[in-house]
C-alpha cells in the first residue's frame, strides 16, 4: 500500500544548481527524506512545453542536457530514471477524465528542470518517473486546470513535483553572471507577494498575477518558469496547507522558493 502524497513546487535554478546545490538543495533533500515512498513521481518541468498536455511513456527516460556554455562536468551528470507505463497510463486517464485533451510521447527524456531536482531528492533513482508537459500558451489558468486533473492521483500514492523558478529573468541572470551585483528589488517583492497570496488562498489574484503582482513582468518576461507553481496549486486540491519550506536567492536574481502543499486535516 502507498500513502497519500503532498504536492511539491521546487526550484531548479540555473543548471549549475546540480553542482552547487547549497541551502536550496539541502532543503529539497530534507523534504524528500521526510516523505513516505511514492507509487510514482509525476514531474512537471518548465522546460517541456507543448500545445497539448503530453505524458512521457519512456521505459528509461534519458537525461537531456538542454543547456549550453556551462561547465563540462555538468554534461557528464546523468540520472538513471525508470518509467512505468502503467503509472503513465493512470496520468493519461486522470487528464482524460477531467475532459482535457492529452497526448503521449514514447521517448521523452528528462530535461534539466526535471533531472536536477530529482537527482538531489531521489539519488537512488528507484521510483518511477512520469514527465508531464506544460502549455505556456494557456497561461496560469490552464496550468491550474491541468493540475486539478492530477489531484486524485495524490491519494493513490503519486508524488506530483512541479519544477520551475519563482523568478526567472534570463537577461538579468546573464548580466549578473558576467558582472555580479546587487539583487534587484523585484526578486523579493514578487516572491513575497506570491507567498502572501498563497497563504491567503487568493486564487483569483494568483491567476491574475501578471497584472497584480509587483514586478511580475520583470520577474517573468515569459511565464513558463512560474506555470509549474500553478500546476502544483491545482494538484493540491482545496483546501490545502501550504508550507514555504525554503526561501533564498541564487545567482543574484533567481528566487529559489520551494513549497509543499499538504492535505488539510482539519
Amino acid at each position: 500500500m502507498t500513502s497519500a502524497q503532498p504536492v511539491l513546487f521546487v526550484p531548479h535554478g540555473a543548471p549549475t544548481f546540480a553542482l552547487r546545490p547549497g541551502a536550496a538543495g539541502a532543503a529539497l533533500v530534507a523534504t524528500a527524506n521526510a516523505l513516505s515512498r511514492p507509487r510514482a513521481i509525476v514531474i512537471i518541468s518548465a522546460h517541456w512545453d507543448t500545445a497539448t498536455p503530453t505524458v512521457g511513456f519512456a521505459d528509461r527516460p534519458a537525461t537531456i542536457h538542454d543547456f549550453w556554455g556551462f561547465p563540462e562536468e555538468l554534461y557528464a551528470l546523468h540520472y538513471p530514471a525508470t518509467g512505468c507505463r502503467e503509472a503513465a497510463q493512470q496520468v493519461v486517464a486522470a487528464i482524460q477524465s477531467a475532459g482535457l485533451p492529452v497526448q503521449t510521447d514514447p521517448q521523452r527524456g528528462l530535461d534539466h528542470g526535471a533531472w536536477i531536482p530529482l537527482r538531489l531528492m531521489f539519488p537512488d533513482a528507484d521510483i518511477p518517473v512520469i514527465p508531464l508537459s506544460i502549455q505556456s500558451q494557456g497561461g496560469s489558468e490552464a496550468a491550474w486546470q491541468l493540475g486539478q486533473t492530477l489531484a486524485p492521483l495524490t491519494a493513490q500514492g503519486f508524488l506530483v513535483i512541479a519544477s520551475g523558478n519563482m523568478t526567472h529573468n534570463l537577461r538579468d541572470f546573464q548580466t549578473a553572471s558576467r558582472q555580479g551585483g546587487q539583487t534587484p528589488g523585484y526578486v523579493l517583492e514578487f516572491s513575497d507577494w506570491i507567498a502572501d497570496r498563497l497563504t491567503a488562498c487568493d486564487i483569483p489574484a494568483l491567476l491574475d498575477y501578471r497584472r497584480q503582482a509587483p514586478g511580475a513582468v520583470q520577474a517573468h518576461p515569459t511565464d513558463e518558469h512560474l506555470l509549474p507553481l500553478y500546476v502544483a496549486l491545482g494538484a493540491a486540491g482545496d483546501p490545502a496547507r501550504i508550507e514555504r519550506f525554503h526561501t533564498g536567492i541564487d545567482d543574484h536574481v533567481i528566487a529559489m522558493d520551494a513549497y509543499a502543499f499538504l492535505p488539510n486535516t482539519k
